[in-house]
């Protein structure tokens, strides 16, 4: 049995494991489908995220050193990567009601051959409605965060909506955007084939923001007022940058992206001071959420997962490219880290 880890900083590998028999209260899936996570994740693989030297304390609110003589919070040779799974549950413990063998499922998990989850009271282990999307439901997780991002924007009809970076989660938050009724929406990125799949899901416009004065020419394109609301997904300087510029007054920009450092030069004067422009941090997973009790990550899961299934989010295009699970080491460095250009989200295959 196989299983991706990350063996030292940028480099993957599939490695052998032992399987093991499921406890009273898990079950056991057979992976089909697949997919990794390009944002978080890889700044994980790449050695430079804060959890590796420090945590996050809930009491303080902040990151603080891990105690002394406390394990890392990644440990490379250890670390599996892998967000999301699809397949057929194939044991189950005794305790177990809600599921059996056979059922098709989507859940959380790392990429290898067989994933052991939680199979009571698990609302997070999902089962797949005849004939639904394995793409769709691998893409859970980013839907997740672009419906945070466009709720905390608070995108309301006749909106004018600029989205920064069309990965997964840019992708999608521009398809809820649009279908929540915003008047224009125009999505951000370098790269052609991301425009095109943008504007075939909901953009009106797209804009490639190298070589290109985006404040200005957004504010062309809403006959000088500026956009509503931008969402910010890239973690870019300069996409966010070019985001205050582009910004009505009183405007929100819903920043999704877990942001590297900004270089000197960056510049919170000139137009956002003019602007009175809001800086909305936007994360799904924290809790309470801006509108408890009423929401809660919880309900933002379920609604996803329900668009999702009921095909009112299209993500058949975002999974680009699909790769065996034999070549997902080599594709994972590939797609993800080295030349995360060429996927949006890459997708992975196992053998009948």
């Amino acid at each position: 049995m196989k299983k991706l880890v990350a063996v030292k900083p940028r480099v993957a590998e599939l490695l052998d494991y032992e399987d093991r028999a499921v406890a009273s209260y898990e079950v056991k899936i057979k992976v089909q489908f697949a997919s990794p996570k390009h944002g978080t994740e890889v700044v994980d693989f790449r050695g430079l995220s804060p959890f590796i030297d420090e945590e996050f304390n809930e009491e303080w609110k902040m990151f603080m050193p891990r105690p002394e003589g406390q394990k890392k919070g990644i440990v490379f040779g250890e670390f599996q990567l892998g967000n999301q799974v699809v397949g057929t549950i194939c044991e189950v413990g005794t305790d177990v009601t809600e599921y059996q063998v056979g059922d098709v499922v989507s859940t959380y998990g790392p990429i290898m051959e067989t994933v052991i989850v939680n199979g009571v009271n698990n609302y997070k282990l999902r089962k797949m409605p005849k004939g639904a999307s394995w793409k769709n439901a691998v893409c859970y997780d980013p839907a997740q965060f672009a419906m945070g991002a466009v709720r905390d924007a608070n995108v309301r009809a006749g909106d004018y909506v600029v989205v920064v970076g069309l990965g997964a989660i840019g992708q999608i938050a521009i398809q809820l955007a649009k279908k929540a009724g915003a008047s224009i929406v125009i999505g951000v990125d370098p790269i052609e084939h991301r425009c095109e799949i943008a504007k075939k899901h909901g953009a009106d416009y797209t804009f490639n923001p190298i070589g290109c004065d985006l404040g200005y020419e957004i504010k062309k394109l809403t006959n000088k007022m500026g956009v509503d609301s931008i969402i910010e997904t890239s973690g870019s300087s300069s996409a966010l940058q070019a985001a205050l510029r582009g910004i009505a007054y009183g405007g929100t920009i819903s920043y999704i992206a877990f942001a590297k450092p900004f270089p000197e030069g960056f510049n919170l004067g000139r137009e956002a001071h003019f602007n009175n422009a809001k800086i909305v941090f936007s994360r799904a997973s924290s809790e309470p959420n801006p509108d408890y009790p009423r929401w809660n990550r919880k309900r933002i899961e379920d609604t996803c997962w329900e668009l999702l299934m009921n095909g009112y989010l299209n993500c058949e295009d975002l999974i680009d490219p699909v790769v065996a699970f034999e070549e997902c080491a080599e594709a994972y460095m590939n797609f993800v880290d080295q030349n995360p250009e060429l996927s949006i989200k890459m997708g992975i295959e196992y053998k009948k």
